[in-house]
């Protein structure tokens, strides 16, 4: 079934956008994934067991899949296998998601990219640059629809992988795992969503390692500032699937946790939780609305419920 798709830009100036869910977590959890790693081996490996997840994301009213392929960069994938290279992996997750989206309504395919190693280690920005250039390039041949810079801890990273996706000419949209304590290195809530946004990004945000009420405390200090500099941006969230407000005024947020990270069940959200987030987020601002870790399709059926992307009568 073909369709003339809207973009992402155009869908936010009319409306919220259902983002999709957990991947790797979700793997794990069926014995596909090894955890801690976090690796998305199993596109190569088991790729019906991604293809379904996927489909359960579009069913559930994801309007947005984002390509499997989370952590995929070399320096990575060298800490848990030696068989598939980055190339390898990311390929055959734009293919994946290109088919499975095609196969029902108007979804988007979103190109994730992932913090590198480069960065980390301290190799300087062309070596930074290097890595995220060879994620981009998978993203660019198979014209995915938009490119999302996700899980970064510093936001001089993340400008500097903003700064690579303007080659794909694409929507760019980049997310940080920061709370109210801002990055790794200090630098404020404020200021990190003024520089992504400098830097050339079209939505900004936050993902993963606060929860729901965490981040939409965070996420009001970077409306409120971008506002405040005249800088028009839409405003993204995807929380993890669980919730931890002790953490809320910690720097890494669940990694404090001691249960962390295959204890979780006790404290994920339940869809009533989740319908609560995703009228708070609306009301808010937040146009973007998805999930991280452990979010599975029923939360993303409550959101797209909530929002009103869906009208289904529940049986």
């Amino acid at each position: 079934m073909a369709f003339n798709k809207i973009s992402l830009l155009e869908r936010l100036k009319t409306g919220p956008v259902v983002g999709d869910g957990s991947m790797v977590v979700l793997l794990e959890k069926r014995g596909y994934c090894t955890p801690g790693i976090w690796t998305p081996e199993a596109v190569m490996l088991y790729p019906e067991a991604v293809r379904e997840i996927l489909r359960e994301y579009i069913h559930a009213g994801a309007d947005v899949i984002t390509t499997p392929c989370f952590y995929s960069s070399d320096a990575r994938l060298r800490r848990g296998n030696k068989t598939f290279t980055a190339a390898d992996i990311n390929e055959a997750a734009c293919k994946m998601a290109k088919e499975v989206a095609k196969e029902g309504r108007d979804v988007l395919v979103c190109g994730g990219l992932s913090p590198v190693e480069a960065y980390t280690d301290g190799k300087g920005e062309a070596a930074v640059k290097e890595e995220f250039e060879e994620q981009l390039k998978i993203f660019i041949k198979h014209d995915v629809d938009f490119v999302l810079a996700e899980f970064f801890a510093h936001v001089e990273e993340i400008e500097m992988c903003i700064d690579v996706m303007k080659k794909a000419g694409k929507p760019i949209a980049a997310s940080m795992r920061i709370g109210p304590m801002g990055d790794f290195n200090g630098i404020s809530v404020e200021d990190c969503a003024l520089r992504m946004a400098k830097a050339g990004a079209d939505v900004v945000g936050t993902n993963c390692m606060f929860d729901i009420n965490t981040q939409l405390k965070t996420l009001r200090r970077m409306k409120d500032a971008l506002e405040k500099a005249g800088l028009n941006r839409e405003i993204m969230c995807q929380p993890p699937g669980y919730l931890c407000p002790e953490v809320e005024n910690t720097l890494y947020g669940q990694p404090h946790l001691p249960e962390g990270p295959l204890l979780f069940e006790p404290r994920l959200m339940t869809r009533f939780e989740v319908h609560e987030f995703a009228r708070a987020a609306f009301e808010q601002g937040i146009k973007y609305i998805g999930g991280c870790c452990a979010t599975e399709p029923h939360h993303i059926r409550a959101i797209a419920q909530e929002v009103g992307i869906l009208h289904i009568a529940c049986p």
